[in-house]
């Protein structure tokens, strides 16, 4: 555990440590998250650690498969504090509800057709319970429960639960399993909701049809017809 750190993800390359190693800090001032945005969390209260995993099985064109395990072992962990109500929001935030719990970036280190390196960095909204920032909708562990967490014990619990999945996962690479796992736990899974499409530069209503083995979302419109976004392309509106 870092006293202070600007990036864990950032810590982690440099020091580029052995498999299901965690670097957690008390304090990260440069914390970053999806789509380039910055990660609120205030000193103490929360968990900001980065995970290193080196599959060995997982293939760099299905690389995605990383982030379902690791999305759904969070689930599972938050699920045992707070109850139900949790749903992942495509590709990997964790919402409580329509609140933002948990944030997820994964960089992956790729060589030729394999994985060499996936740095997983985590942040969860833990004892936090005033939010300075202008993020629209967080929420935190305390403020659902009115109980104030460990963190040194809950962030063993987080790093435990996504390494035991993660390498069962690489013995069994039950894809299938896991999809539908991962399919049934998205945060807007069924019905038409608002998306802001960056590539057509307009907004609209769409359910979502599937998932694809490397992330891509497809919508269904309103009309019938479906598109097809990598990430960044499609941004659900709250």
């Amino acid at each position: 555990m870092l006293d202070e750190a600007a990036s864990t993800n950032t810590e982690a390359a440099l020091r580029d440590p052995a498999h299901a190693t965690a670097i957690a800090c008390r304090r990260q001032t440069a914390g970053r998250g999806q789509r380039g945005n910055t990660w609120e969390a205030a000193p103490g209260e929360n968990l900001t650690f980065s995970l290193v995993l080196r599959p060995q099985a997982i293939e760099a064109c299905r690389q995605f498969e990383i982030s379902e395990v690791v999305s759904l072992a969070i689930v599972d962990v938050l699920r045992r504090h707070i109850g139900e109500g949790l749903a992942i929001k495509w590709p990997n935030d964790i919402y409580w509800h329509d609140k933002k719990i948990c944030g997820i970036l994964i960089e992956n280190a790729v060589c030729g057709g394999g994985i060499e390196r996936s740095i997983v960095g985590i942040g969860i909204n833990v004892n936090q319970v005033e939010f300075l920032s202008d993020a629209p909708n967080p929420v935190s562990m305390r403020a659902i429960t009115r109980t104030e967490y460990p963190l040194d014990a809950l962030l063993d619990e987080f790093v435990n639960e996504i390494v035991g999945a993660f390498d069962a996962y690489e013995k069994a690479l039950d894809f299938e399993s896991l999809h539908a796992l991962y399919c049934a736990a998205l945060w807007r899974g069924e019905g038409l909701w608002p998306w802001h499409d960056a590539v057509a530069g307009e907004d609209i209503k769409a359910e979502i049809v599937s998932v694809g083995p490397m992330g891509h979302l497809t919508l269904r419109l309103a009309d019938g017809t479906e598109r097809a976004y990598a990430f960044k392309e499609v941004a659900a509106i709250l």
